[in-house]
């Protein structure tokens, strides 16, 4: 029955990818974004994915640097926000279409090392607009020549090796990236893109080397010690995986994903009782969902394994 148990859990980690144009429904969502001292930014971009079917949209930020989602299909949803001279950040929430969803504040740092002119807005602008309609080689033409002009700009490498990493050329991605580690040795944000080059190239152990080198007090990051976490999973270093899905939660208390894939590690190490009380956590932000029905039914099982 064990195994069995297991073999579900495993099975339950992943998931299916379907086409565009589904991820349309009744949801809403709003929220705010703000500079480190608590000052509104306008302009954010907020790009919203819906998870399962890889589709969705982008809005922007009013003066008082809120920003409305509507139209949103009930699920899990990734949101990046973007604004030129801050560092880029990026989070999962659950939306609903049956309930008034939480609003999403978030606040953005400030990038060090590149100061924008207008001229280098304007290059920096067409290259990330290249970038998001997937003409990356392009992109990449238009950021060297920025390096090019400004070779201050050190961080636009981030640039290009996020492009080779769209285009699945990790060892290129990994060598751009490795140029702003050597201007910025401590950047837990480039850190953790080299251990996802490897990650990606199924060199988990190689991976876990560079993730372990962020340290894992600093990590403030739900989205990175979630994806740090299943890196461990992945190599079935569920003990380890534990703890950063644990601080994922801890973070950010409704980030339904942590939540499900701790419970599904307390599963997996056989601790049921914790792994009750983590499935019921989750049912308290998403009770209408096909993944609500398969945790229910996880909870009424190890209920009956504990008796």
């Amino acid at each position: 029955m064990k195994k069995t148990l297991f073999f579900l859990a495993f099975v339950l980690l992943t998931g299916s990818l379907v086409f565009s144009q589904v991820w349309k429904g009744k949801g809403r969502v709003n929220g705010y974004v703000f500079d480190e001292n608590n000052n509104p930014l306008e302009g954010v971009k907020v790009k919203l994915i819906h998870a399962q079917h890889q589709a969705g949209f982008e809005v922007f930020t009013d003066a008082e640097g809120k920003w409305t989602a509507s139209w949103m299909r009930s699920g899990a949803w990734d949101v990046d926000f973007e604004l030129l001279e801050y560092m880029p950040y990026k989070i999962k929430i659950q939306v609903s279409e049956f309930q008034r969803n939480p609003e999403v504040n978030v606040n953005l740092k400030k990038a060090e090392g590149l100061l924008l002119t207008d001229e280098l807005k304007e290059s920096l602008n067409q290259g990330n607009s290249l970038f998001d309609e997937g003409k990356f080689q392009e992109a990449i033409v238009v950021y060297e020549k920025i390096i090019e002009e400004h070779p201050d700009a050190y961080l636009i490498y981030k640039n290009i090796g996020n492009s080779y990493f769209k285009m699945e050329k990790y060892e290129k991605a990994e060598e751009y990236y490795s140029k702003v580690l050597e201007k910025k040795s401590d950047s837990n944000d480039i850190i953790l893109l080299i251990g996802n080059c490897y990650a990606n190239r199924n060199e988990n152990e190689k991976a876990l080397e560079w993730y372990k080198k962020i340290e894992f007090e600093k990590i403030d990051n739900p989205t990175v010690l979630y994806n740090i976490g299943t890196n461990f999973t992945n190599l079935s270093k569920y003990q380890e995986a534990l703890k950063y899905y644990k601080k994922a939660v801890e973070l950010k208390e409704d980030f339904l994903d942590a939540i499900y894939q701790l419970g599904l590690t307390y599963l997996t190490l056989q601790n049921y009782e914790d792994s009750i009380s983590v499935f019921e956590n989750y049912l308290k932000y998403d009770s209408d969902s096909g993944r609500a029905i398969q945790v229910n039914s996880f909870i009424e099982f190890l209920k009956k394994q504990i008796k």
